[in-house]
């Protein structure tokens, strides 16, 4: 009889990190409204879809980087790989808060752009190339970390309610203590110089503690002998359409979470005023569902996978032709379960190919550059109008749903 595994203390520590990255990834979309203010006054019709290019900056890293991270954790150890991205991630924090800092000094532009904010979106893409890295190991590693009274999908879901209080706690984090409160339009961009080093210091100080941490390799879950693999991960055709949703589902997420606050500055009124509790409450609802999603570990991933994707779908196209914005917000507690879900089907079986599995998925996290930029860029050419845009987002829910009726089956395993 199999005797299982406890790995409950590098499981906690997972956890944790799941919570920076979840809190790192939507404080920086929070800047997207007070970078339009402080950067981009003069750049006339292309105002939307340079300000989402923060956005882009971020998840642009994940196709680039995700390969690293894999090749890392089969030579080095989860342990060094984790240690590099966290060092890598004070770095890109640090870029940004000097970005901040020319800005505020300097008025040297290219066109009518400061140069500080093309040195802010290189910040933002070395903290998301980090963030990418970070999470090559966390999803699997996570999965693979063994603790009694749980599965994978329930494992991954804890990591994404950690991930989600990061991602409730950013907005305010943004508006009440690094701009004040004070209103996007009338932010300074001076004002995030001292934030930025302050978070770069804290991620610092992870690093030293990770370091002196007991984090082993999990058996299974990296090519220990370091052979050549036979079969091409692409070959998994799950793995192959699990790019794909991971894909979408991040574009969902992201468009979501970083443009309903600049569709409801557009509509101004009320929905301007909650723009902030629109946010919260979206992310809020991520962290709920997965908190439910916790204690699922008896349905299997497939149902749960069906299930939050009609849901999403059905609130998306709600919001829609009522034109209330509360309804797309509330589409956070349907997406809490569909990266968890589509991730843990998507390196079902894989075996020894997991790490290559977990770095090729990261590829799909170029959804939320992809998406959210075509959804700015659709309201540009709209007249500004958001609200067909989100027709976007009903399109990558509906190919989720095929994955998890269809695609997600397991035609051949790494085992």
């Amino acid at each position: 009889m199999k005797t299982q595994k406890n790995y409950l203390a590098p499981f906690i520590t997972m956890v944790f990190l799941f919570l920076i990255v979840g809190f790192l990834t939507v404080v920086f979309q929070q800047f997207q409204k007070p970078l339009q203010s402080a950067f981009l006054s003069n750049v006339g019709k292309i105002k939307t879809t340079l300000t989402v290019m923060v956005t882009f900056a971020w998840f642009l890293a994940y196709p680039l980087t995700g390969g690293v991270g894999a090749k890392w954790v089969d030579t080095i150890g989860h342990k060094k790989t984790l240690g590099r991205a966290l060092i890598i991630m004070v770095a890109g924090l640090v870029v940004c808060s000097a970005s901040a800092w020319l800005g505020a000094k300097s008025g040297s532009t290219i066109g009518v752009i400061p140069i500080g904010f093309f040195v802010f979106l290189t910040g933002v893409f070395i903290v998301g190339a980090a963030a990418t890295i970070m999470q090559v190991i966390l999803n699997p590693y996570i999965a693979a970390s063994e603790v009694p009274g749980t599965n994978a999908i329930t494992r991954l879901a804890i990591g994404g309610s950690a991930n989600s209080i990061g991602t409730t706690l950013a907005p305010f984090f943004v508006s009440g203590i690094v701009f004040g409160g004070v209103i996007a339009e009338k932010v300074k961009i001076d004002q995030v110089i001292v934030p930025f080093l302050i978070m770069a210091i804290t991620i610092a100080v992870i690093a030293f503690v990770v370091h002196r941490l007991n984090l082993p390799n999990i058996a299974g879950t990296t090519n220990e002998g370091g052979g050549v693999l036979k079969k091409s991960i692409w070959s998994f055709s799950h793995v192959r359409l699990g790019v794909i949703g991971l894909f979408a589902y991040t574009g969902c997420e992201v468009s979501i979470g970083a443009n309903i606050i600049l569709h409801a500055n557009w509509l101004g009124g009320s929905f301007a005023e909650k723009a902030t509790w629109m946010t919260t409450l979206y992310w809020g609802g991520l962290l709920l569902g997965r908190l439910i999603g916790s204690t699922l570990n008896k349905i299997p991933a497939q149902i749960q996978l069906t299930v939050t994707t009609i849901g999403a779908t059905l609130l998306v196209l709600a919001s829609i032709f009522t034109g209330n914005l509360w309804l797309l917000a509330c589409v956070g507690l349907f997406h809490s379960i569909l990266w968890p879900g589509i991730f843990s089907l998507s390196i079902n079986k894989l075996g020894k190919y997991t790490p290559k599995g977990a770095g090729v998925l990261m590829i799909g996290v170029a959804g939320g550059a992809v998406i959210p930029l075509i959804q700015g860029m659709l309201v540009d050419a709209m007249g500004k109008d958001w609200t067909w845009s989100w027709l976007i987002v009903v399109a990558g829910e509906l190919y989720i749903l095929y994955y998890a009726l269809s695609g997600c089956k397991v035609k051949q395993s790494g085992e």
